[in-house]
Formats: structure tokens, sequence, C-alpha cells
């Protein structure tokens, strides 16, 4: 079967890791057709649009994306870098999470995997995965400021903890919206039930603060204990987001899969790709029912842009998702045991490793330990 793939190199060291997952993917046995795709921080400059619609149907012809990534600013900077003609009369969005949700890509999947040898880990014994809601939540994008009166009253009305805010005009009060829907709550558990079953993970622990945010976080802890009661032989667990935060460093090799919302599972990410490296080695998969955007999971880094200095590892293991998700199994193992032979020869190393190999080096040696 040949495969079309879109690649979205985006801003800064995207275009660098791109060019690393492109030698990859060259020397693998993969039958598939490339198609590069405008997305970033130059679009929005040029026309206002950070993912401009020609992007967006070419992705609808293809299987699955590898995404490198993005620059982006808040509101007010980023209407000073646009044209004349175009300033005030659009706003910026962050173009991931506007893929994420055009395609319904509510899973981002993050591996947190200790690889023998590497310098900096904090210890070898980690193998985690986290599942995030990716498409609801606190990003979901319903936002006010200054809040409208007509939400404002509403608010008022219907809940009487407002009373407090009364006295604040609207143009200093800020309203983000956490957004919750009992399917979306569903499907992110269930989604990690099936890959705890489908790997032989023996638990799934559900990261949130029900104690105090009662009505989101209680919708999703009430969805999760009914889900995981068709799942006996995998353990369920419960955390609050806090607790977690602090048992990940002392304990992380207690955890199999955690499950958690929008916000809570991009910080605790975080925090478990440092116990593996950093975010040079930090990757995820943006996976809906019908497609998926690949990416790691490392800013734009605009210093470094151009220079091929930094870590691809990232990007290397987002190749190896892919091909995962795309059925390659075997193929995406064979990825997988070159990268983390390379790492552990330590032979070839960039520079956050202790090392002076360049970002293509790296990748070429990676290659070379393809079986």
């Amino acid at each position: 079967m040949k495969y079309k793939i879109a690649l979205l190199p985006g801003d800064g060291i995207g275009k660098d890791v791109m060019d690393a997952a492109q030698i990859l993917l060259n020397a693998i046995d993969i039958d598939a057709e490339y198609i590069y795709g405008d997305i970033g921080w130059e679009f929005w400059k040029k026309e206002g649009n950070p993912l401009p619609e020609r992007t967006i149907e070419m992705l609808k012809e293809t299987d699955c994306a590898l995404f490198g990534a993005i620059t982006s600013k808040p509101k007010d900077e980023a209407q000073k870098e646009l044209p004349d003609y175009l300033k005030g009369k659009v706003e910026y969005f962050s173009p991931i999470v506007r893929l994420r949700q055009l395609f319904d890509l509510y899973a981002n999947v993050r591996p947190c995997k200790a690889y023998k040898g590497n310098p900096l880990n904090y210890r070898d014994d980690i193998d985690l995965v986290i599942f995030r809601e990716n498409t609801e939540g606190l990003y979901s994008g319903v936002e006010f400021h200054p809040v409208p009166d007509e939400v404002r009253q509403a608010l008022e009305k219907h809940h009487t903890k407002m009373e407090r805010f009364k006295d604040i005009p609207s143009d200093e009060m800020a309203i983000s919206l956490r957004i919750f829907t009992r399917r979306g709550c569903r499907r992110i558990v269930k989604k990690a039930f099936e890959y705890a079953k489908e790997y032989g993970r023996k638990s799934v622990t559900i990261v949130e603060k029900p104690n105090v945010i009662r009505e989101t976080s209680g919708m999703m802890i009430r969805e999760a204990r009914e889900i995981s009661s068709h799942y006996k032989e995998i353990e369920y667990g419960e955390a609050n987001v806090d607790a977690m935060a602090m048992w990940l460093i002392k304990n992380p090799q207690k955890y199999d899969v955690l499950v958690a919302s929008n916000m809570f599972g991009d910080i605790i990410s975080d925090l478990a790709a440092q116990l593996v490296g950093g975010l040079g080695f930090a990757y995820s998969g943006n996976i809906g029912d019908n497609y998926a955007v690949f990416e790691p999971t490392h800013g734009s880094a605009p210093k470094y842009a151009g220079k091929y200095v930094v870590n691809p590892t990232a990007m290397l293991l987002s190749v190896k998702m892919m091909l995962e998700w795309l059925g390659e199994k075997k193929m995406a193992e064979n990825v997988e045991n070159a990268i983390a032979k390379t790492i552990e020869e330590g032979r070839i190393r960039t520079y956050d490793m202790g090392g002076n190999s360049s970002t293509l080096e790296f990748a070429e040696e990676v290659v070379r330990n393809l079986e």
C-alpha cells in the first residue's frame, strides 16, 4: 500500500528536525509519497493565517501528517507583526490546536520512556504513556475579555459564587471556560484502556482535581469509573494532579498509563518528559478515529533555527509512532531499536547530551543502526 504523508515543518527548528526525519524516512522500506505543507508564523505574517486553507485541503487528501514546531506569540505581539492592511482584521490562533479540533484529534498520546545510556535520564526504569484529552477543557478557546454584559448577567443569575466579583469592572475581568463533555471524557478514557489492553500495560490512572473542580473533573472521574469496570484485568487508579506532579518525581516507575484533561495532561506530560531527558526526547501523536498528526513536543527554538544542532530524537520517535499507527509495527520496532542503540552507544550525541554532533549526523547514525 502506498501512503500519502503530509510533512509540516513549521517554524524555527521545525525545519531542522524535519530534515532529520526525511533522512530516516528515505532509509526505511516504506512506500510513501511525501507532501510538504505551509503552516506557521511565516504565513501569519504574510497572510494573516498560520494555517492556510490550502494546507487544510491538502491534509484531507493524506493518510496522516508529521509536524515540526510552531512559534506562537501573545495577541498584541501577533498583531504588531502583521502587514498594515491586516492589522485589527484577523486574530492569531494556534495552528496545531486548530488542526486538533478540525480533524477531531481527541487523543494526545505522549510516551515517556527512558532509553539506556542517556545521560539525561532521571532514572532508567521509566516507561509510561500519558493520554491527554486534546479538543476540550481549558484549551477549547471559549474566552472573554472584557466580559460581555450578557455573559456576566447569565453567570450572576445562575451562580451565587459570582457575588464576590460583583464590584469588578467587566474590562478588568477575563473568563476562560473549562468545557468537558461526557463524550469527550468517555472516548479519551476508553482510548487509554484499549491501548493498555493492546500493549499489555498493567494500570490506568486518571489524573484530575475533582475535590476542587467538582463538575468538570467530577465528570471525568465518574465516566472513568464506569469504563474501568469493563476492563477488570487492568488496575484502575485515581490521583489529584498536584499530587501526581510530586509522585512522578518520587516514583515514576510505579505508573503505566495516565489519563488527564487537556491542560493537566499538557503539564504532567512535560514533567514526565524531563524525567527521560527533556523535550528533546518527548514526542506525541494527535490521534482521532480517522486521522493523526505526529510531532515532537518541543517549541520552535528560534535561536537555534537553521544551525542543525538540536536533538532530533523526539522527531525520529514521532516517525516511529506514525509507523505504528499506520500498522507498520515491525518497521516501527526497527526504528525504535536503532534510536535506542544510537543513544546507548553514545558515539554520536547532540549538545544537550554532552556531545557536539549535528542534528543530521544523529539521524544518519540512527540509519546506520537500522537492522
